[in-house]
């Protein structure tokens, strides 16, 4: 399990037609034989990521097991909902096709760990490519969660808590099964699924059917082993809670609160974090936004060192680069008296 080298239009699955391409950004500016390195896959880094979050979430669940109270609930919930958002981050990657350059691989174990957390990544896969190709655009299906910000503490703080208990649960995950969304611009709903190529949207289906079985078998097989109870309470209360939270707080700092639309440089930002602050929000390197926009193609083991290469050619000069304890103020603000914003859900 070595490293492979890809070229860097590899963010595009191999023989990609129209309707699977996520696009190239025209201000890139690195050498082409710097991107290859960058895009290089590397098997072993990427199953080192999933080992990590299954481990953690193996420890986290040993101990509530053991130690079955709840102050120890508590907080391995909280655990184990930082752990689910990591294998969504991964699954995010196998989106993109950065897990491992076999496509097979690549597509059954990206589809394994967004499975067990409940989301369809080839689904999800149609869904991102339009925030990537449009971004802050009328077709961007995620203006609906980032949009429109700042709009005062105490909506965010409302949003945050909806989170919390579980309510927005259901359209969250409506979402990362292609529900149509109501765009507040144009007021049509839009169907992702309906942007892709056929080959796309038969696997999304299929896909959505594994996971629908997946989630339906793993209760009846908790309770028939008679850990229904800590199925539900491990398990399933941080996917409709913790990570929700996490979800829309994350996707916030990456695109909310910009006042220029006008490039992935200033329409993303690259949040910078301590490590038990990027632990908890931003897991393998998703903090570095910026980079993923303008570098769809290299795995989230290599963005730092995107980051680094950008930043020493002057290219994120002006770019929306902050750091966390920052861009908190900025997306907690008051709502701008004008500007040109997107709405927001």
């Amino acid at each position: 399990m070595g490293e492979t080298n890809i070229t860097p239009l590899a963010a595009n699955a191999p023989g990609a037609t129209a309707g699977e391409e996520f696009r190239d950004d025209v201000r890139k500016k690195l050498p082409p034989e710097l991107v290859a390195a960058l895009t290089t896959l590397s098997a072993w880094r990427s199953s080192l990521a999933i080992a990590q979050n299954l481990a953690v979430l193996a420890a986290a669940i040993a101990i509530a097991l053991v130690w079955w109270n709840p102050w120890v609930v508590a907080a391995m919930v909280i655990v184990i909902g930082t752990q689910q958002h990591g294998l969504f981050v991964l699954a995010h990657d196998a989106a993109h096709y950065r897990l491992y350059a076999n496509r097979r691989l690549n597509d059954l174990l990206g589809r394994a760990v967004g499975t067990i957390s409940g989301i369809s990544m080839c689904t999800y896969r149609v869904i991102h490519r339009l925030h990537h190709n449009h971004l802050y655009q009328a077709q961007d299906p995620d203006t609906a969660l980032h949009g429109g910000y700042p709009r005062g503490k105490a909506y965010l703080f409302r949003k945050l808590a909806k989170d919390l208990t579980g309510v927005t649960a259901y359209k969250n995950y409506a979402y990362f099964f292609g529900a149509p969304a109501l765009n507040t611009e144009t007021n049509v709903a839009q169907r992702p699924l309906d942007d892709t190529s056929p080959r796309l949207r038969a696997e999304a289906r299929a896909d959505r059917r594994t996971v629908i079985a997946v989630q339906l078998g793993m209760p009846v097989a908790a309770f028939a082993a008679g850990y229904g109870v800590e199925y539900l309470v491990l398990w399933v209360l941080p996917l409709l809670t913790v990570i929700q939270l996490i979800l829309r707080l994350r996707a916030i700092c990456e695109h909310g609160a910009v006042t220029d639309l006008s490039s992935p440089l200033t329409a993303a930002r690259t949040n910078l974090a301590p490590w038990y602050l990027r632990w908890i929000l931003f897991p393998h390197s998703v903090n570095y936004h910026i980079e993923h926009h303008l570098y769809p193609g290299v795995p989230h083991y290599r963005l730092r060192t995107l980051h680094l290469e950008l930043k020493q050619r002057g290219i994120l000069d002006g770019a929306e680069i902050r750091e966390l304890r920052d861009t908190l103020p900025v997306i907690f603000a008051e709502r701008r008296p004008s500007g040109r914003t997107a709405a927001a859900a």
